[in-house]
């Protein structure tokens, strides 16, 4: 799903433009060393070009991260992305040279560097371009788009929906429009957008749509409770944007768990509270890391897969696969994978079983469920193996290898607020739940305080010890 791969095309972008920095890079080497290259020909042994080649790709990397290179593309126009990318590579060469200095490399070939700079500047400037009006025709069709909803409908709001509406291609969707006076009802705002609900709707909306972005476009001292909305939107994990007057100090309100920055936003200033951390560098390098294992773990499970459907078809007629309705990032529904370890129809004997449930709040857990296909769907369940299909899931952008485990929609439907936070981060595969002993004991309560626990406290060396103890936890069947 393209909407859900933001960071992930953005961990290809840094990629690419290594790649392709690299590849310019081998055509001037070859250039220069082929035979019919003329006065351009001609390469001494020294310096070790290996070794220039990989300073080069070390600086280049480095100088286009810290340059923004990677910003969205959605967010900027394209002069500023090319703009931005002639600086970098300037401001390379620059350090490039200076590095070059002070490691005293000596006889380094000027027409090689020219025509590697060439070449760089000429592939990337196509690659940039490419992008650029691929992602934007992508966008026109309706996919990989965000949904916005606004609050306010005058003036404020009418700036705010025009800069958005007039930037098609950067993928924003105005969901609607809510106003504190409930004669604006149904008022046209610009175009079709108007007005959809009062501030005192905004707890429904948030629970039962998809929202991506709350926009505050209207003085905040009109709104009785402002910092109520926007602590509600909080404890959702829900993204809140305010488009100021720079009268905040109207707005007595400190975020508990979300930060706050300046940012320009399809060229208006707003004040952001960003619910799960910003640091995208990191993100990237997650969901980087998402793709690549899971492409290696597919390859070397296919043999355990084949020979998993064979003893499901073997004990219980019906599917190998049970797909199921699961709620992702921000409230998205979409399909989860799993190993068949229920009889066919099990879903309907829930109601039968309600009274043996053994769990609290929304969850259904019992330990000897008879819906079980008896020795295989006891053993995958027992080792969470039945899970493994889900790698379908991340690799298709709706999951990610850890985070909160994909509730099912009425499960979230009973959700108190706080709880509903854990939707701001990707759905994972699995999480500190997941491999807590005697996990299924746990009160509700406590598995919704663990989730909101790993976004508070997310890194890479986190989710790398939950991978680990999750191969332990399988190993040793502490599953149920």
């Amino acid at each position: 799903m393209l909407r859900e791969n933001a960071r992930a095309f953005n961990g290809l972008h840094r990629l690419t433009d290594l790649f392709l920095t690299a590849l310019a890079f081998g055509i001037a080497y070859l250039l220069k060393i082929a035979p019919s290259s003329g006065v351009l020909g001609g390469l001494s042994r020294n310096p070790d070009y290996g070794m220039v080649f990989f300073i080069i790709l070390a600086i280049w990397y480095l100088v286009f991260d810290l340059n923004n290179n990677y910003a969205p593309f959605r967010e900027r126009n394209l002069l500023s992305i090319l703009l931005n990318l002639y600086k970098s590579i300037l401001f390379s060469f620059m350090v490039f040279s200076l590095v070059i200095y002070l490691l005293k490399i000596e006889h380094l070939s000027r027409s090689l560097m020219l025509i590697f700079l060439a070449l760089n500047v000429g592939i990337l400037t196509l690659s940039k371009v490419s992008v650029f009006y691929t992602l934007a025709r992508i966008r026109r069709k309706g996919y990989n788009y965000k949904n916005i909803l606004v609050v306010g409908s005058r003036t404020r709001a009418e700036k705010f929906i025009r800069s958005v509406l007039d930037k098609k291609d950067a993928g924003y969707r105005i969901s609607g429009c809510l106003d504190t006076d409930h004669s604006y009802m149904g008022k046209q705002v610009v175009g079709n957008i108007c007005v959809t609900g009062c501030i005192e709707d905004l707890k429904n909306i948030l629970e039962n749509e998809v929202v991506d972005e709350l926009v505050f476009a209207m003085p905040l001292k009109k709104i009785d409770n402002a910092d109520a909305y926007i602590a509600m939107a909080e404890d959702m994990g829900v993204k809140c944007r305010i488009i100021p007057d720079w009268q905040l100090h109207y707005l007595m309100y400190k975020p508990d768990t979300a930060t706050i920055r300046f940012e320009t936003f399809l060229g208006t200033p707003s004040m952001a509270l960003h619910m799960i951390t910003n640091n995208d560098r990191l993100l990237v390098y997650k969901y980087f890391f998402d793709y690549v294992f899971c492409l290696v773990a597919f390859a070397l499970l296919l043999p355990f897969f084949i020979l998993t459907a064979a003893a499901i078809k073997l004990f219980s007629k019906g599917p190998v696969f049970y797909k199921q309705k699961r709620i992702g990032l921000h409230g998205r529904v979409f399909e989860v994978y799993k190993f068949r370890t229920m009889v066919v129809d099990a879903d309907k004997m829930l109601e039968q079983l309600k009274d043996l449930n053994e769990a609290d709040g929304p969850a259904f857990k019992i330990r000897k469920d008879p819906r079980v296909i008896p020795w295989v769907g006891t053993f995958l369940r027992k080792t969470s193996l039945d899970e493994l299909p889900q790698i379908i899931n991340i690799l298709r952008g709706e999951m990610s290898l850890v985070g909160p485990r994909p509730p099912l929609p009425n499960e979230v439907a009973e959700y108190e607020i706080w709880q509903r936070r854990r939707l701001s981060m990707k759905p994972g595969l699995t999480c500190i739940w997941q491999i807590a002993p005697e996990r299924n004991d746990i009160r509700f309560d406590e598995w919704m305080k663990m989730d909101l626990h790993y976004i508070d406290n997310w890194s890479m060396w986190l989710d790398f010890t939950l991978i680990f103890r999750t191969i332990k936890s399988v190993l040793t069947g502490a599953g149920r």
